[in-house]
């Protein structure tokens, strides 16, 4: 008897053993889905990923009833690096298959190929007589006639070979083209196979738009700097398999990545583009399909299940891309010449998956997967990571600067604005100083565009009662709820859930509520006021939730069709734009005050990069930094640009406190509906924890959000060594975890762990 191990997509770490009846056995294989019962009556899509003849002791197996695929879906490669991120990441075998795959992949009958309905001649008329005939009985019909001579001419059977003769073998046409063509209907065309003279199929098409033939002579030649960080990259090759370009915004990073790109095509390999934000990978589409063409695959969560299966089949048919560029998930893809990675913007938080499981970071991810194809990494960021930048300094990775910008333009000005002061004397125009409004409207009766900065969206962050103080909380989450005057209602941006603006305070009474804090709906409101000429854009998850909605807000920003463009963090990240000479970032406080010990590294790395959108082309840009702290360390880096002071202060305060890249952080995260019972399990795996581990274990406490989805959350912390053994650390965690459910209060307590959180 034959046995297949298989992984089900469910929140499970064990393989499932499952008996191969005879008549599948030769078709069962590593790397094919099958369709197996599992529970009393469910019927489920697994993978398989071992085949045996050792039967399971003391269970009843289960078999298999039906094999989904001819050939494997999932390469030996791709395995290797799900176990990776299984123990690394402490995430179940069962979500990682969940995530890997397409939705359309994971249950055989939800993906279904896109076809087009074709028009041929059947067999039987396949010769002059029998089109006589034909023609003779629809003398009468003349609607069927003219169709009929319209495909004959279209499928050119009236095509005389050198010999004088007629082709016998018609080109079949669309029924689309044919239709369009006559000028005839759909029940026409029918009509005419209704009685043999035609006949119609489906033929499978395509969802991938062809990018056009290959443009290899359309790659720019590097400038001087460029060049030397080109063969710097090459050299540090040599010795490391991951290098860190360190390149200043608009130094022209991507072009040096696409002279990479070109070299490894050449040599017949495969390149994974990886990119932060599906808003730069509309523009970054656009560059590299003018000149890769068809070598170009997009893969992203925007685009449909369907379209995202026909390219993971694509990456497995003899014809596969040669460069994929996509956002975190493209680490999933089956890959066959895989010879470089490339992770751009690397510094940037978005890499790291935080819910669903599993709770990876797709920078460290694409390394491991190009260590497994022998492939090289290039990490590039003009604000490098604290991580990754300790690595390129103790020598584990290659590190190649670039400081120079392209065309040798200015980095922009930085004007700190103290908002504070201003406030004092009543000189504020809502969230606005008198310098930001100057400076964008002098752009704006330039001809030129101009970006304002705002991470909170909605209208305001918070609605709160004048008189009593009341704040509506989300009933489900502990969280304000932020307004959104579009929606003409109340939001929790954790659960979603939405609720009617009172109109009167529940507590006191008052009809006086009012706004609290600004978003990126009330910005775009006050600047419509302000600037009634400006054609303006906002661009945040409410506005930009959809593939097409990305696409037409920056399509007609880079056009000039809106020249006021307001965002969240989504506006920070790599977006070039020409004619943009001014942005403004209206509260860098908000970024620095965030309770967390990156808060410094994410609020420098997001104002330097979206000072980097400013003076692209021709001139020097302008920034206008508001914040009530002018003085502050960090916003004076940032004004300098000074990468190097901002990495030594904030080394050095990692290194007192043993923070990472110093040691390893794992939050340990409990979850119950029952705030008693999750503050009991917290103590008891605290205290658990503390006899493994002693005093690297913190906590337990109440994370800043403390309830999301009406189950309240406890958080612990741990800080390791770098120097201890993962698969102990999993070990042990597991072993604790194990012993604490047991106890039956926890019967529906959910245990789970962020490794490397951010």
């Amino acid at each position: 008897m034959s046995y297949a191990d298989v992984i089900l997509p469910l929140p499970l770490n064990s393989l499932f053993t499952y008996a191969v009846p005879p008549e599948l056995r030769e078709r069962v294989a590593f790397g094919k889905r099958v369709v197996v019962p599992f529970g009393k009556q469910k019927v489920t899509t697994a993978m398989t990923v071992r085949t045996h003849d050792r039967a399971p002791e003391g269970v009843e197996v289960k078999a298999i009833r039906d094999v989904v695929d001819d050939a494997p879906v999932l390469l030996p490669e791709q395995f290797r690096l799900w176990k990776w991120l299984g123990d690394y990441y402490m995430a179940p075998m069962g979500d990682i298959y969940k995530a890997a795959l397409p939705a359309g992949m994971k249950a055989e009958e939800n993906y279904r190929p896109k076809t087009e309905t074709c028009v041929d001649l059947p067999e039987k008329m396949r010769s002059e007589r029998s089109l006589h005939v034909a023609l003779d009985i629809l003398a009468r019909a003349s609607k069927q006639l003219k169709a009929f001579e319209t495909f004959l001419a279209m499928s050119h059977w009236d095509t005389i070979d050198e010999e004088g003769r007629c082709r016998q073998q018609p080109t079949a046409v669309t029924r689309d083209e044919l239709t369009n063509e006559a000028h005839c209907s759909s029940a026409t065309v029918a009509e005419l196979a209704k009685r043999g003279l035609l006949r119609l199929f489906e033929r499978e098409v395509t969802r991938i738009n062809d990018g056009g033939e290959p443009h290899p002579e359309r790659i720019q030649a590097l400038s001087m700097a460029q060049q030397d960080a080109y063969n710097s990259i090459k050299f540090a090759f040599l010795r490391q398999d991951v290098t860190l370009l360190h390149g200043v915004t608009s130094s022209g990073k991507t072009e040096i990545y696409i002279h990479l790109i070109q070299e490894q095509i050449d040599r017949h390999r495969q390149v994974l583009y990886l990119l932060p934000e599906i808003a730069l990978t509309v523009q970054m589409m656009q560059r590299l399909q003018r000149i890769f063409g068809n070598r170009l695959g997009i893969y992203h969560s925007k685009y449909s299940d369907a379209e995202r299966v026909e390219i993971w089949k694509k990456q497995l048919s003899a014809a596969p891309y040669d460069v994929i560029l996509g956002a975190r998930s493209a680490v999933f893809l089956p890959f066959r010449h895989l010879g470089l990675v490339i992770v751009d913007e690397e510094h940037e938080t978005s890499y790291k998956q935080q819910d669903p499981s599993p709770r990876y970071h797709a920078r460290s991810a694409a390394i491991m997967l190009a260590q497994m194809y022998g492939a090289k990494t290039v990490l590039g960021s003009a604000t490098p990571s604290l991580e990754s930048w300790s690595n390129a300094q103790r020598g584990k990775y290659g590190y190649v600067p670039l400081m120079q910008r392209y065309q040798n333009l200015e980095l922009p000005q930085t004007e700190v604005v103290d908002i504070q002061d201003l406030r004092r004397r009543k000189m504020m125009e809502g969230a606005f100083s008198p310098r930001l409004l100057s400076a964008v409207r002098e752009a704006l009766a330039r001809g030129e565009q101009a970006i304002i900065f705002q991470n909170r969206r909605g209208f305001a962050p918070m609605v709160e009662c004048k008189a009593c103080g009341w704040v509506p909380h989300c009933e489900h989450c502990d969280v304000s709820l932020t307004y959104h005057k579009m929606l003409g209602q109340l939001t929790c941006h954790y659960c979603g859930y939405t609720y009617r603006i009172p109109e009167v305070c529940p507590c006191c009474g008052s009809r006086e509520l009012r706004n609290r804090g600004v978003g990126t709906e009330k910005v775009e409101d006050d600047l419509s006021r302000l600037f009634p000429e400006a054609r303006i854009a906002r661009m945040d998850l409410d506005t930009a939730h959809t593939r097409s909605a990305y696409e037409r807000i920056l399509a007609d920003f880079s056009a000039g069709k809106t020249n006021l463009l307001v965002g969240t963090q989504m506006v920070t990240k790599g977006l070039d734009f020409d004619h943009v000479s001014v942005v403004g970032i209206l509260n860098a406080d908000a970024l620095l005050n965030y309770p967390d010990f990156r808060a410094y590294e994410h609020a420098y790395m997001m104002m330097e990069q979206v000072s980097g959108r400013a003076g692209r082309k021709g001139h020097r840009g302008l920034v206008v930094l508001q914040t009530h702290e002018p003085e502050h360390t960090v916003i004076r880096q940032v004004t300098d640009h000074d990468y190097a002071d901002f990495y030594c202060e904030q080394m050095e305060e990692r290194r007192q406190f043993n923070y990472p890249p110093f040691s390893n952080l794992i939050y340990v995260y409990l979850k119950h509906k029952d705030e008693h019972v999750v503050d009991s399990a917290g103590i008891e795996m605290g205290s658990r924890l503390r006899q493994v581990f002693g005093q690297r274990v913190l906590g337990p406490d109440r994370p800043a959000v403390a309830k999301i989805k009406t189950l309240s959350i406890r958080k612990v912390m741990l800080k390791l060594e770098r120097s201890l053994p993962v698969a102990d650390v999993r070990h042990r965690l597991l072993k604790i975890q194990a012993d604490l459910l047991q106890d039956k209060r926890y019967n529906s307590l959910q245990v789970y762990y962020d490794v490397d959180p951010l």
